[in-house]
């Protein structure tokens, strides 16, 4: 510091501005303290000043940065830019333009820096008047010429809603900058245009205007939108032959675009080849891998960043926390809410959106509720959220009552995945009232046009309630095309209930649409087997045979001090076999004698019932329950996961053996978790 003062005040401004790009707000203050004990009680001279109402307005400290405006007896516009500009890059615009007034009753004049930074807080208040009246102003003043400000304001105009003044405006101006064309096409994204976006990034290209990164990213984020991927593509070549792709954020912008056009393999390549990788860059090929079905790769790319010494940003947890949900990893999930506490972010709303989905579909809805109560801010995200973890627990009860309170706030509305999510907890819950009054009242009383998922739901809801002729009516007067899970729906609700004819109808629909689904085949051929139709069961069968169709293998898994072991039906492989085959023969004896009796329908085969009864000893949730009860200690709820429905079997066995063993079991289906408990299921049976 010595050294600055003997080379006097040029050096102490250098100092100021060195502050500035290293946001050190200690080294700031240090200078100028500096500043004030080596030229007091020497007035300050203008170009320090101005120097240290940028660093402080930069910095988001805008009292000082007033203060020193204040002081000064002859402002420039330089110091009222300063600090105008300070405040509306930090997301302070009220302040910024109630500057504005100020700078005029000073008799200073606003040049083309300081319209820009106003229009900017204008926009970012979303406050169409105050846009106008500066737009007018600088057209009275001679600065509407000035390419800079008319940039800003076509971006204003677009940012508050004024989309035909802004292109109006745009279209008048004699010279478009690059800035000017970057404004129209990231607009035109936000305002849910991509094509838009690309059209004016390709006029772009014909008025011979060279494109910049905000320019590519804007076009990749259009390409990414709407799933162009050849477009896209070609762009890349484009960007790699003007020597672009050494760009961290248009190499950032590339990921992006592979992963939302499921090109993990191009978004990795593209990911590998950066020189220098950002938070954002990591933070990006995490959600590529996470949204992708690559979880495992997800996570490993995620203690990849914490070796690197990023720390974990809030778009970056609640994503994974999102791949916790698709693997009902309860634990993982733990975890990261344990790196968002120590990172300070689990107050945000995104990341606390995603614990309580997490949560939800893991689950653990009493974690779910201790989030969701603790937010200080909920958006419809977080809402949803919990309505779908009551739902995925048949909690009817509980999710009608958060709707409730939703629609009784002002701070959200529901929008058409709340209403899929309370329709699917009534069918779970057999509360067909209040789910067939939201069907009716949907359009008219929340503003929400039916949609596929809500006929689904109905459908279901009706089907288990044995109202399958209802549905099919329904069905039948759709103002759309029925979708797979529409007859997926119904079909279940016939192999519940034995209706073997309108079964037929609802798979041969099925089949239609998706010939190669396994699982409508399978259905088919169960609901035949149970009711002793097995020529025809064997007929599906065979039909699935012939045009090549596999069946997806049932299973059921759980994990255990950081293993996940899997089990199929009659599996013998399991390196503790033994152990599980005695449990499951003791548990047997136990069972029967509690009154247990083995429903030999969900027994697929042409057996003799003996042997029937053998093979549900077998099933896989069996099997995975006795090895959890082998290993995992008492006092610990066993969770367990299947990747096809519970059968019915297996549904009444475990809640035997939960009460007979006093253990809490958590089974997590195809469908939705049963929690059993004291010989008794969370779903009453009704699932």
């Amino acid at each position: 510091m010595a050294s600055l003062l003997a080379t006097g005040p040029q050096a102490l401004a250098g100092a100021v501005e060195l502050a500035v790009s290293s946001r050190s707000l200690l080294r700031g203050r240090s200078t100028h303290a500096q500043i004030i004990k080596s030229l007091y009680p020497l007035p300050l001279p203008s170009f320090l000043s101005n120097h240290l109402i940028n660093m402080y307005a930069k910095l988001d400290l805008p009292s000082p940065a007033f203060l020193l405006l204040s002081l000064d007896p002859y402002p420039s516009v330089v110091s009222f830019t300063a600090l105008i500009s300070g405040a509306a890059q930090n997301n302070r615009p009220l302040l910024a333009l109630n500057l504005f007034p100020l700078l005029l009753r000073t008799s200073v004049r606003p040049n083309d820096f300081t319209l820009p930074s106003l229009l900017k807080a204008a926009a970012c208040l979303g406050c169409p008047l105050a846009g106008l009246q500066l737009h007018t102003f600088s057209l009275k003043s001679g600065l509407l010429s000035d390419v800079f400000v008319t940039s800003a304001a076509v971006d204003m105009y677009h940012k508050t809603g004024l989309v035909s003044h802004a292109r109006h405006l745009f279209d008048e101006m004699p010279h478009k900058n690059i800035v000017a064309w970057n404004a129209v096409m990231t607009n035109a994204i936000l305002d849910g245009f991509p094509e838009a976006a690309m059209e004016a990034f390709i006029r772009l290209r014909l008025a011979a205007e060279n494109p910049n990164e905000v320019s590519f990213c804007a076009f990749l984020n259009a390409c990414a939108s709407v799933e162009y991927f050849r477009l896209g593509s070609q762009l890349h070549s484009f960007i790699i032959r003007i020597g672009f792709d050494t760009n961290v954020s248009v190499g950032n912008a590339l990921v992006d675009f592979y992963g939302k056009c499921s090109s993990v393999v191009e978004a990795r390549q593209v990911f590998d080849s950066l020189a220098i990788k950002n938070d954002v860059s990591w933070c990006s090929v995490i959600v590529v891998h996470a949204q992708n079905a690559k979880e495992e790769e997800a996570f490993r790319l995620y203690l990849a960043t914490r070796r690197e010494g990023f720390i974990p940003t809030d778009f970056m947890i609640s994503s994974l926390l999102t791949t916790c949900s698709g693997l009902s990893g309860l634990e993982l999930g733990r975890s990261l809410h344990a790196v968002a506490v120590r990172s300070c972010i689990d107050g945000n709303i995104f990341v606390g959106s995603a614990l309580v989905d997490m949560y939800g579909k893991c689950g653990s809805i009493e974690e779910a509720e201790q989030v969701f109560e603790l937010m200080p801010e909920r958006n419809f995200v977080t809402w949803n959220a919990m309505v779908g973890g009551y739902a995925a627990q048949g909690n009817a009860s509980m999710a009608l009552k958060v709707f409730d309170e939703m629609t009784r706030r002002d701070e959200v509305k529901p929008n058409y995945v709340t209403l899929v999510s309370v329709m699917s907890a009534c069918a779970r819950g057999g509360r067909l009232k209040e789910g067939m009054e939201l069907f009716e009242e949907m359009e008219e009383r929340y503003g929400i046009q039916l949609r596929n998922e809500h006929y689904a739901c109905v459908v279901d809801l009706l089907g288990r309630a044995g109202m399958e002729d209802k549905a099919y009516e329904i069905i039948k007067k759709m103002p759309m095309k029925p979708s797979v899970s529409v007859w997926g729906a119904l079909l279940n609700a016939c192999r519940i209930h034995g209706k073997e004819k309108l079964g037929r109808i609802a798979a041969e629909e099925l089949f239609e649409i998706d010939p190669y689904d396994s699982g409508n085949h399978v259905l088919l051929s169960n609901i035949f087997a149970s009711a002793g139709r097995w020529k025809e069961s064997i007929e599906v069968r065979k039909e699935m045979k012939d045009v090549g169709i596999k069946k997806e293998p049932g299973c059921s898994w759980i994990t255990w001090k950081n293993s996940v072991h899997v089990f199929q039906a009659k599996d013998t492989s399991h390196e503790r076999n033994a152990e599980i085959q005695a449990l499951l023969a003791e548990l047997l004896q136990r069972m029967v004698a509690a009154g247990y009796t083995p429903d030999t329908r969900f027994a697929l085969y042409e057996l003799e019932d003996e042997e029937k009864e053998s093979e549900l000893y077998q099933h896989s949730e069996k099997l995975a329950l006795a090895f959890g009860l082998i290993c995992i200690p008492h006092g610990i709820a066993i969770r367990i996961n299947k990747n096809l429905r519970v059968c019915g079997d297996c549904h009444q066995a475990i809640k035997f053996i939960s009460g007979i063993v006093g253990r809490e079991i958590i089974v997590r289906d195809n469908v939705r978790f049963h929690r059993f408990k004291d010989y008794q299921c969370s779903c009453g049976d009704y699932w």
